[in-house]
Protein backbone atom coordinates (compact mmCIF):
# COMPACT_ATOMS: atom_id res chain seq x y z
CA UNK A 1 0.00 0.00 0.00
CA UNK A 2 1.57 3.29 -1.07
CA UNK A 3 2.03 5.97 1.80
CA UNK A 4 -0.30 8.21 0.98
CA UNK A 5 -3.23 5.30 0.86
CA UNK A 6 -2.18 4.22 4.05
CA UNK A 7 -2.81 7.44 5.71
CA UNK A 8 -5.91 8.37 4.01
CA UNK A 9 -7.37 5.21 5.09
CA UNK A 10 -6.23 5.59 8.73
CA UNK A 11 -7.69 9.23 8.99
CA UNK A 12 -10.97 8.54 6.97
CA UNK A 13 -11.53 4.96 10.16
CA UNK A 14 -10.54 7.62 12.68
CA UNK A 15 -12.58 10.13 11.34
CA UNK A 16 -15.75 7.58 10.49
CA UNK A 17 -15.49 6.09 14.09
CA UNK A 18 -15.48 9.51 15.95
CA UNK A 19 -11.90 9.42 17.13
CA UNK A 20 -11.21 12.05 15.15
CA UNK A 21 -14.11 14.75 16.04
CA UNK A 22 -16.00 17.18 14.15
CA UNK A 23 -13.70 20.21 14.54
CA UNK A 24 -10.51 18.70 15.09
CA UNK A 25 -7.78 19.54 13.05
CA UNK A 26 -5.59 17.57 10.67
CA UNK A 27 -1.77 19.31 11.46
CA UNK A 28 0.00 18.04 8.69
CA UNK A 29 3.24 17.01 11.32
CA UNK A 30 1.54 15.58 14.04
CA UNK A 31 -0.50 13.22 11.85
CA UNK A 32 2.35 12.54 9.44
CA UNK A 33 4.26 11.77 12.85
CA UNK A 34 1.39 9.68 13.75
CA UNK A 35 0.69 7.60 11.22
CA UNK A 36 4.83 7.15 10.18
CA UNK A 37 4.48 8.99 6.87
CA UNK A 38 6.63 12.18 5.40
CA UNK A 39 4.41 14.83 4.78
CA UNK A 40 4.16 14.89 0.81
CA UNK A 41 1.79 11.33 0.96
CA UNK A 42 -0.22 13.24 3.73
CA UNK A 43 -1.03 16.34 2.11
CA UNK A 44 -2.35 14.35 -0.40
CA UNK A 45 -3.91 12.21 1.83
CA UNK A 46 -5.71 15.38 3.04
CA UNK A 47 -6.31 16.28 -0.27
CA UNK A 48 -9.09 13.32 -0.34
CA UNK A 49 -10.42 12.97 2.38
CA UNK A 50 -11.48 17.40 1.51
CA UNK A 51 -12.72 15.78 -2.01
CA UNK A 52 -14.93 12.97 0.09
CA UNK A 53 -16.15 15.72 2.39
CA UNK A 54 -14.64 14.24 5.59
CA UNK A 55 -12.75 17.52 5.67
CA UNK A 56 -12.45 21.18 4.59
CA UNK A 57 -9.67 23.24 4.13
CA UNK A 58 -10.03 26.68 6.36
CA UNK A 59 -7.71 29.63 6.60
CA UNK A 60 -4.99 29.58 9.22
CA UNK A 61 -5.92 25.79 10.21
CA UNK A 62 -5.36 23.86 7.46
CA UNK A 63 -7.70 20.98 7.14
CA UNK A 64 -10.33 20.40 9.80
CA UNK A 65 -12.66 17.44 10.23
CA UNK A 66 -16.19 18.56 8.52
CA UNK A 67 -19.64 18.79 10.57
CA UNK A 68 -21.56 16.07 10.59
CA UNK A 69 -25.05 17.84 10.90
CA UNK A 70 -28.83 16.12 10.75
CA UNK A 71 -29.65 18.88 8.41
CA UNK A 72 -28.95 16.55 5.79
CA UNK A 73 -29.68 13.04 6.75
CA UNK A 74 -32.64 13.64 4.02
CA UNK A 75 -31.24 14.15 1.67
CA UNK A 76 -28.05 11.59 2.48
CA UNK A 77 -31.43 9.23 2.64
CA UNK A 78 -33.07 10.10 -0.71
CA UNK A 79 -30.11 9.10 -2.41
CA UNK A 80 -29.29 5.88 -0.17
CA UNK A 81 -33.44 4.61 -1.06
CA UNK A 82 -32.44 5.60 -4.86
CA UNK A 83 -29.20 3.55 -4.89
CA UNK A 84 -29.82 0.69 -2.32
CA UNK A 85 -33.62 -0.01 -2.93
CA UNK A 86 -32.33 -0.30 -6.95
CA UNK A 87 -29.38 -2.54 -5.96
CA UNK A 88 -31.50 -5.14 -3.84
CA UNK A 89 -34.08 -5.45 -6.96
CA UNK A 90 -31.18 -5.98 -9.18
CA UNK A 91 -29.07 -8.50 -6.70
CA UNK A 92 -32.40 -10.63 -6.50
CA UNK A 93 -32.40 -11.66 -9.99
CA UNK A 94 -28.00 -11.79 -10.50
CA UNK A 95 -27.26 -13.30 -7.45
CA UNK A 96 -26.23 -16.63 -5.94
CA UNK A 97 -28.86 -17.61 -3.78
CA UNK A 98 -26.82 -19.85 -1.55
CA UNK A 99 -24.90 -16.91 -0.62
CA UNK A 100 -27.47 -14.47 0.54
CA UNK A 101 -29.52 -17.76 2.50
CA UNK A 102 -26.32 -18.01 4.54
CA UNK A 103 -26.50 -14.45 5.25
CA UNK A 104 -29.94 -14.26 6.29
CA UNK A 105 -28.92 -17.10 8.70
CA UNK A 106 -26.28 -15.09 10.04
CA UNK A 107 -28.26 -11.92 10.78
CA UNK A 108 -31.04 -14.22 12.65
CA UNK A 109 -28.55 -15.52 14.76
CA UNK A 110 -27.00 -11.47 15.14
CA UNK A 111 -30.65 -10.85 16.39
CA UNK A 112 -30.99 -12.47 19.27
CA UNK A 113 -27.69 -11.80 20.36
CA UNK A 114 -27.37 -8.98 23.48
CA UNK A 115 -24.28 -8.94 24.01
CA UNK A 116 -22.97 -5.37 23.09
CA UNK A 117 -19.42 -6.44 22.48
CA UNK A 118 -20.68 -8.50 19.28
CA UNK A 119 -21.50 -4.64 18.19
CA UNK A 120 -19.04 -4.09 15.09
CA UNK A 121 -18.84 -7.66 14.40
CA UNK A 122 -22.45 -6.89 13.14
CA UNK A 123 -21.19 -4.18 11.60
CA UNK A 124 -18.94 -6.62 9.83
CA UNK A 125 -21.63 -8.72 8.84
CA UNK A 126 -24.10 -5.79 7.38
CA UNK A 127 -20.30 -4.83 5.48
CA UNK A 128 -20.48 -8.45 3.85
CA UNK A 129 -24.12 -8.53 2.72
CA UNK A 130 -23.72 -4.52 1.05
CA UNK A 131 -20.23 -6.25 -0.62
CA UNK A 132 -22.68 -9.30 -1.49
CA UNK A 133 -25.37 -7.21 -2.98
CA UNK A 134 -22.54 -4.53 -4.82
CA UNK A 135 -20.79 -8.30 -6.01
CA UNK A 136 -24.42 -9.36 -7.69
CA UNK A 137 -25.26 -5.90 -8.98
CA UNK A 138 -22.14 -5.59 -11.05
CA UNK A 139 -22.60 -2.00 -11.84
CA UNK A 140 -19.04 0.20 -10.82
CA UNK A 141 -20.82 3.02 -11.13
CA UNK A 142 -23.29 2.18 -8.52
CA UNK A 143 -20.68 0.48 -6.64
CA UNK A 144 -18.82 3.88 -6.46
CA UNK A 145 -21.21 6.13 -5.55
CA UNK A 146 -22.64 3.50 -2.48
CA UNK A 147 -18.73 4.00 -1.21
CA UNK A 148 -18.73 7.18 -1.00
CA UNK A 149 -21.76 7.91 0.50
CA UNK A 150 -21.60 4.96 2.59
CA UNK A 151 -18.53 6.79 4.33
CA UNK A 152 -21.23 9.55 5.62
CA UNK A 153 -24.11 7.15 6.53
CA UNK A 154 -21.41 5.87 9.11
CA UNK A 155 -20.56 9.25 10.42
CA UNK A 156 -24.46 9.83 11.04
CA UNK A 157 -25.07 6.28 12.38
CA UNK A 158 -22.92 6.93 14.96
CA UNK A 159 -24.04 10.02 15.80
CA UNK A 160 -27.28 8.22 16.76
CA UNK A 161 -25.55 5.82 19.33
CA UNK A 162 -25.32 2.05 19.02
CA UNK A 163 -28.93 1.42 20.82
CA UNK A 164 -28.50 -2.58 21.16
CA UNK A 165 -32.54 -2.73 20.75
CA UNK A 166 -32.43 -1.04 17.00
CA UNK A 167 -29.13 -3.43 16.26
CA UNK A 168 -31.38 -6.51 17.16
CA UNK A 169 -34.04 -5.26 14.88
CA UNK A 170 -32.16 -3.91 12.19
CA UNK A 171 -30.52 -7.46 11.77
CA UNK A 172 -34.00 -9.02 11.07
CA UNK A 173 -34.52 -6.58 8.53
CA UNK A 174 -31.21 -6.98 6.97
CA UNK A 175 -32.18 -10.80 7.58
CA UNK A 176 -35.56 -10.69 5.65
CA UNK A 177 -33.51 -8.71 2.71
CA UNK A 178 -30.93 -11.32 1.99
CA UNK A 179 -33.94 -13.74 2.29
CA UNK A 180 -36.13 -12.10 -0.25
CA UNK A 181 -32.77 -12.09 -2.57
CA UNK A 182 -31.92 -15.85 -2.05
CA UNK A 183 -35.70 -16.26 -2.86
CA UNK A 184 -34.87 -14.13 -6.22
CA UNK A 185 -37.55 -12.23 -5.72
CA UNK A 186 -36.89 -8.58 -6.79
CA UNK A 187 -39.84 -6.77 -5.62
CA UNK A 188 -39.68 -7.91 -2.08
CA UNK A 189 -36.63 -7.41 -1.80
CA UNK A 190 -36.87 -3.95 -2.92
CA UNK A 191 -39.74 -3.09 -0.62
CA UNK A 192 -37.36 -5.19 2.70
CA UNK A 193 -34.58 -2.73 1.99
CA UNK A 194 -36.91 0.22 1.55
CA UNK A 195 -38.42 -0.01 5.00
CA UNK A 196 -35.23 -0.91 6.50
CA UNK A 197 -34.02 2.23 5.31
CA UNK A 198 -37.02 4.04 6.65
CA UNK A 199 -37.05 2.44 10.01
CA UNK A 200 -33.01 3.67 9.67
CA UNK A 201 -34.03 7.28 9.21
CA UNK A 202 -36.36 7.50 11.63
CA UNK A 203 -34.32 5.96 14.60
CA UNK A 204 -31.34 8.11 13.54
CA UNK A 205 -33.75 11.38 13.47
CA UNK A 206 -34.82 10.36 16.62
CA UNK A 207 -31.79 9.73 18.91
CA UNK A 208 -28.36 11.55 17.14
CA UNK A 209 -29.88 15.27 18.44
CA UNK A 210 -27.79 14.48 22.11
CA UNK A 211 -24.53 13.59 20.83
CA UNK A 212 -24.59 16.05 17.84
CA UNK A 213 -24.72 19.03 20.53
CA UNK A 214 -21.76 17.40 22.47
Amino acid sequence: MRASDKAYEALRTDIVEWRLRPGAVLGEVEQAERLGVSRTPLREALARLVADGLAVQQRGRGAVVSDVSLEHVDDLFALRRALEVESARIAARNAEPATFAALRSRFLEAGRSTDPETREAYYRLAGELDHSIDTAVDNPYIEQALRSLRVHLARVRRLAQDDPERLATSALEHAAIAEAIAARNPEVAAAATHLHLHHSLEHIKTHAGSREDT
